[in-house]
């Protein structure tokens, strides 16, 4: 399906010189003189190689046909990940380069929206906010009541986040998973 290149987004999966590319990053650029472009990051589905390419507003680029389906994280096994679709209980092993960074996030029995296309799975997001149990706090500094300073912590997953002052070891929050930013205390 061809689509503009201004309506590229992250997550999109593209058909780019025979190969299938992920859409990890797309910004639009309007220069002071001359035509809009849009720089979009890619991902290699195969190698994982990363490339920027520079497209005008007003070209084609082709879409790949993606099916999205949810699946269910089971376990981790080295640096494979382990999923199992929730509907027909298939089971597929992602390797971490696939999930990226937010890989530390995912917890036992979470509910994943996993890219598939005929090759396999393309890309992963997790959900948008995860809870986790702060297993560590730093001590809050005398004076430090403004309402944007935070302390360093430690979740049980071994993540590291800033944490507001008022947050102590123990503390169940909730955090994003996409930067790992704290959201609120957890009301479970």
């Amino acid at each position: 399906m061809k689509i503009n290149a201004i309506n590229i987004r992250k997550g999109n999966v593209l058909e780019h010189n025979d190969r299938l590319w992920a859409v990890v990053k797309c910004d639009v650029i309007q220069p002071g003189k001359g035509n809009s472009v849009v720089q979009v990051e890619m991902r290699d589905t195969e190698t994982g190689t990363k490339t920027n390419v520079r497209f005008r507003t007003q070209e084609s680029v082709e879409k790949a046909h993606v099916e999205g389906a949810e699946f269910q994280f089971l376990y981790l096994d080295g640096e494979d990940y382990h999923f199992m679709n929730t509907q027909n209980y298939e089971q597929i092993i992602v390797n971490k380069d696939l999930i990226g960074d937010p890989a530390i996030y995912l917890q036992d029995g979470m509910i994943c929206n996993v890219a598939l296309h005929e090759s396999g799975p393309l890309n992963i997001d997790l959900p948008a906010q995860a809870t986790f149990e702060v297993v560590e706090a730093d001590a809050v500094v005398k004076g430090q009541t403004a309402s944007s300073s935070y302390k360093p912590g430690v979740l049980e997953n071994g993540a590291r986040v800033l944490i507001p002052p008022h947050i102590e070891a123990g503390t169940r929050i909730v955090i994003k998973t996409e930067d790992g930013s704290y959201v609120e205390r957890a009301k479970d």
